[in-house]
C-alpha cells in the first residue's frame, strides 16, 4: 500500500468514496476536481491510500486555528472503501495526517464524526482519540 498526496487523476475514485462510503450522494466530479486543484498546501492536504494503482481511501486534513486555542489539525473527511476496511488503511491515513499536522506545528488533532457512525467512533477511540464533548452542529445553507 502507498500513502501519497492526492492528484487530479484521483478525482473519480474520490467521488466514488465520498458517495458510497461517506454517503454524500450529491458529490459531483467537477466540484471535487476544482477543490483538489485549489488546495493550499500550507493550510490543508489530502492523502490517498493506493493499492495496486487503485485509490481505496482518503483523508482530508487542515490546520485549524482559533483565538482561544491551537493550532490543531482538523480532519475534514476520512473514508476507506468498504471492501478494504479493517486492514489498517484508515490507521495509516490517520498517521499521515497526524505527521503532516506535527510538521505544521500543531498541538493536536480534532475531528467531528456523525452520531450514527458508531464503527468510526470505535476506530477513533482505538487510535487514541477521546470524545471530549457532545455538540449539535448548526448549519445554514444559502
Amino acid at each position: 500500500m502507498l500513502i501519497r498526496i492526492v492528484e487530479e487523476k484521483d478525482v473519480a475514485a474520490l467521488v466514488e468514496l465520498i458517495q458510497k462510503d461517506l454517503g454524500y450522494d450529491d458529490a459531483k466530479e467537477d466540484f471535487i476536481r476544482r477543490q483538489i486543484l485549489k488546495l493550499d498546501a500550507n493550510r490543508e492536504t489530502v492523502f490517498v491510500a493506493e493499492i495496486y494503482e487503485s485509490v481505496v481511501g482518503f483523508i482530508h486534513v487542515e490546520k485549524y486555528s482559533s483565538i482561544y486555542f491551537g493550532p490543531v489539525g482538523n480532519i475534514l473527511g476520512l473514508a476507506v472503501r468498504k471492501s478494504f476496511r479493517n486492514q489498517g488503511i484508515g490507521k495509516q491515513l490517520l498517521a499521515a495526517a497526524e505527521n503532516w499536522t506535527k510538521e505544521k506545528d500543531c498541538i493536536g488533532m480534532r475531528l467531528n464524526s456523525g452520531s450514527s457512525r458508531l464503527n468510526a467512533h470505535e476506530f477513533y477511540r482505538n487510535q487514541g482519540y477521546d470524545s471530549e464533548k457532545k455538540q449539535i452542529r448548526f448549519m445554514k445553507v444559502y
